[in-house]
């Protein structure tokens, strides 16, 4: 009995051992970017919009025009090989002008709205750590993943009518996302590269105060997650490496 007991002992021992042991995948550390590096780049996007007299399905008589305009610089140096932190400002404008929109979901049910306007301006200051890893031992193709703490704050205002029927609405939005955004960057030269990333995953929190002609007051607080990886929020930038 002693003698199984033992010998039971040795076989677990030595299973154990076997299961401790880590594995040699052969990967090599790489420098991508090394220690010292500044990084310079930003994205822009602008888009806008006209329509007059516009029928589309349920939408009919749509007259307006609008547009949005966003700016993002950043800049960042690397304290180690591959690691570096730095600083994001970004800049978001919407207009909108809504002279005419009819919604006709059919004879008992319809919503109409003209004379709606909208404009809003958003700033966000943004403190990130972004590593990069090759891909395999290119020095041209490289996966990045930035983590970011962002505050943002915004004022914006709508109104609806004209002349003695005029109503409007100002609000003030104070916003806080914790959050990481993967990407890709290739080299085009030995200094600048092209950068292509997801929208930012992780946490939001918003919270939005609105003033009705000055007089009525409310509230809105908003709190959401998200870790889904969002194909048509691709955002595409040009980084320069000192």
């Amino acid at each position: 009995m002693l003698l199984c007991a033992a010998t039971i002992g040795c076989a677990t021992a030595q299973r154990g051992s076997r299961a401790m042991q880590r594995i040699d995948r052969d990967i090599q550390e790489a420098v991508f970017i090394p220690k010292g590096t500044w990084m310079v780049g930003g994205a822009v996007s602008y888009s806008e919009h006209d329509e007059g007299n516009l029928n589309f399905l349920v939408l009919k008589n749509v007259e307006g025009k609008g547009y949005d305009f966003s700016i993002s610089p950043y800049a960042g140096y690397f304290f180690r090989n591959n690691i570096a932190a730095g600083f994001r400002f970004t800049y978001n404008r919407d207009y909108l002008d809504l002279k005419n929109f009819e919604l006709n979901l059919g004879e008992d049910f319809n919503i109409g709205l003209d004379n709606l306007y909208y404009l809003e301006h958003k700033y966000q200051a943004s403190g990130f750590l972004r590593t990069y890893m090759p891909i395999g031992r290119s020095k041209i193709f490289g996966l990045f993943n930035e983590a970011r703490l962002t505050y943002g704050y915004g004022t914006g205002k709508n109104s609806t009518g004209t002349g003695k029927t005029y109503d409007g609405t100002f609000q003030t939005t104070h916003s806080l996302q914790v959050g990481f955004a993967p990407g890709l960057t290739a080299f085009i030269t030995d200094w600048s590269a092209v950068e292509v990333s997801v929208g930012v995953m992780g946490f939001d929190f918003k919270w939005v105060d609105q003033k009705t002609n000055q007089v009525e007051e409310g509230h809105h607080r908003v709190s959401s997650g998200n870790f889904k990886i969002n194909l048509f929020s691709i955002n595409i930038g040009m980084t320069f490496y000192l």
